[in-house]
């Protein structure tokens, strides 16, 4: 039996976000160039953005570019730019009735590629489907300082009193404001680890670690790791007798 026709239709999750991993070494692993992966993964992207729709999940969240990833070598940088540029197709996005944002360092980003992703959100803003968002130039422990930054500006100008600072206001000044924190979240290619990625919101989030490379995650894959988180029981500090 195939993995999308396990899924139990009233427990989806309703904020998914994926560490899209192995790009690079799928690509060498056919004795190909690192951009040749990317490529590949810019098609799982839209195959995944489509199935989870077709799901019902609310939130998708991706983890594109990193802070960190500005140090890989200048001809790889540039590549993935173009790409981005490439690959951002409206199309998709209306057919589905998608949403778009980003989240991150986006004045880092290049101006026309800016232009290009805010095109993309303004005529996409109406849609009340799934909203993806892609983190673009993102890094957790940026997004957390520049959130204790607005925290004290709104301190120092009265605004705020110390004593009345919550984990919601935390939540309030974060990039990812404007949905729920992740239920699953996803990384493939083999790696066990956070890499930076939404560290606050993931407090509590199922994690997923598959060993396959993301331009192989396919929809049965995808579908995989829904089931698996189906089959989890979700305490947040309770007992089972609690729930």
């Amino acid at each position: 039996m195939l993995y999308r026709d396990q899924i139990d239709k009233n427990r989806i999750p309703a904020h998914i976000a994926i560490i899209m991993d192995g790009n690079g070494r799928w690509a060498k692993a056919r004795g190909q160039v690192r951009t040749y992966g990317h490529q590949a993964g810019a098609e799982t992207v839209h195959i995944i953005a489509e199935e989870a729709a077709r799901l019902g999940v609310k939130f998708l969240t991706l983890y594109t570019f990193s802070t960190e990833n500005w140090n890989r070598p200048a001809e790889e940088i540039t590549a993935l730019m173009h790409l981005l540029m490439d690959s951002i197709e409206e199309e998709t996005f209306m057919k589905n009735n998608i949403s778009f944002r980003i989240i991150g360092e986006t004045d880092k980003l290049p101006e026309t590629l800016r232009e290009r992703l805010e095109q993309c959100i303004q005529r996409t803003s109406r849609n009340t489907g799934m909203c993806l968002t892609l983190a673009l130039s993102y890094s957790s422990k940026w997004e957390i300082t520049e959130a204790a930054r607005q925290i004290a500006r709104e301190v120092a100008e009265g605004k705020l009193r110390p004593e009345d600072i919550t984990d919601k206001t935390i939540d309030a000044h974060l990039s990812t404001h404007y949905m729920p924190d992740p239920d699953l979240l996803i990384r493939t290619g083999g790696e066990i680890r956070l890499s930076n990625y939404l560290l606050w919101q993931c407090a509590y989030s199922e994690l997923y670690f598959c060993d396959t490379f993301w331009p192989d995650f396919k929809e049965e894959e995808f579908c995989k790791a829904i089931c698996d988180y189906q089959k989890r029981e979700r305490r947040f500090g309770k007992t089972s007798e609690q729930i």
